[in-house]
C-alpha cells in the first residue's frame, strides 16, 4: 500500500515537468492517490505535460479570479472524482513591475493583482473544493518563506506573508470540516516561476552555500515528498504549520 492509497487530490499549478506540483502529482500517484489537475491559460500546454505523469490524469480550467470558474469547480471535479482527500494550491503570480526592487514605485493595480492571485486564491480555492471533502481531508499551499525581505522579492514577498497568515485562519476555521491546512516553504528553484523573478541569480549564488544541508536548485523532488507526506494520514494533528524545506536556510543566522 501506497502513503496515499485511495486517496482524491486535486493538484493545481502544473505547467512544466520542472514544476514542484509536477513532482507532487506523480508522486501522489505512485503512491496510490487519483489525482486531477487544474490549468490556466495554455490549457493545451499542461495536458501535453499531464501525459508525462504515470497515468495522465483529468485537466481542468481553472482562472482564480473567474467566480464562475470557483463556483463551478466542485462540479466540474466531481465529474472525475466522487469526493476529495486533498488539494494543493500552487498558485503565484506577479505583474513585473511588483518585482526586482521596483517596490517603492508598483502600483495598488498591480500589487492587488499579486495578492488576489497569490493570496487570497488560497482561501477561494479551498471554499471552492469544500463541497468536496465531506470525509475531512488536507490543504497545502507551497511558499516562500515571508519572515524577511528578500532581495528582488518584493511584493510577491508581501503576498507570501499575507498566504502564510491566511493558511492560518483557513486552519482555524477549516478544523471543523476535519480539514488540515499547511504550507511548504520551499528554498528558490529554477522553475518557470523563478525564471520570472529578475534578479533571480541572487538566490541561485548564495542558497546553497548558506544551507547547511546543502540545496539543488534544480531538485524539486524535496519539497514535492513534504507536500505529499502533508497529504497523507501521518499528519493527523498539524495544521496551521509551515514545514520549510529549504537545506535549513532559515534557521540560520547571517
Amino acid at each position: 500500500m501506497g502513503l496515499l492509497d485511495g486517496k482524491r487530490l486535486l493538484v493545481t499549478g502544473v505547467l512544466t515537468d520542472s514544476s514542484i506540483a509536477f513532482n507532487v502529482a506523480r508522486l501522489a500517484q505512485e503512491e496510490g492517490a487519483r489525482v486531477v489537475l487544474t490549468g490556466y491559460g495554455r490549457l493545451s500546454l499542461v495536458e501535453r505535460i499531464a501525459k508525462r505523469l504515470p497515468e495522465p490524469p483529468p485537466v481542468i480550467e481553472l482562472d482564480v479570479q473567474d467566480t464562475d470558474h470557483l463556483d463551478t469547480l466542485a462540479d466540474r471535479v466531481g465529474e472525475h472524482l466522487d469526493g476529495l482527500d486533498g488539494v494543493v494550491h500552487s498558485i503565484g503570480f506577479a505583474p513585473q513591475s511588483c518585482l526586482g526592487g521596483n517596490f517603492l514605485n508598483t502600483s495598488w493595480e498591480d500589487v492587488a493583482t499579486a495578492i488576489h492571485v497569490s493570496t487570497f486564491s488560497f482561501k477561494s480555492l479551498a471554499v471552492a473544493c469544500l463541497p468536496l471533502m465531506k470525509e475531512g481531508g488536507a490543504v497545502v499551499g507551497l511558499d516562500f518563506d515571508a519572515t524577511k525581505a528578500w532581495p528582488v522579492y518584493d511584493w510577491m514577498g508581501v503576498a507570501k506573508a499575507g498566504l502564510e497568515s491566511c493558511s492560518r485562519y483557513l486552519a482555524r476555521d477549516l478544523a471543523r470540516h476535519g480539514i488540515r491546512v499547511n504550507l511548504v516553504a520551499a528554498g528558490p528553484l529554477r522553475t518557470m516561476a523563478a525564471k520570472s523573478i529578475p534578479g533571480f541569480q541572487e538566490f541561485e549564488d548564495s542558497w546553497p552555500e548558506r544551507a547547511p544541508l546543502g540545496w539543488d536548485l534544480t531538485d524539486t523532488a524535496p519539497a514535492a515528498k513534504a507536500c505529499v507526506a502533508l497529504l497523507s494520514d501521518w499528519f493527523p494533528a498539524t495544521t496551521g504549520e509551515i514545514v520549510h524545506v529549504d537545506g535549513g536556510v532559515h534557521a540560520m543566522g547571517v
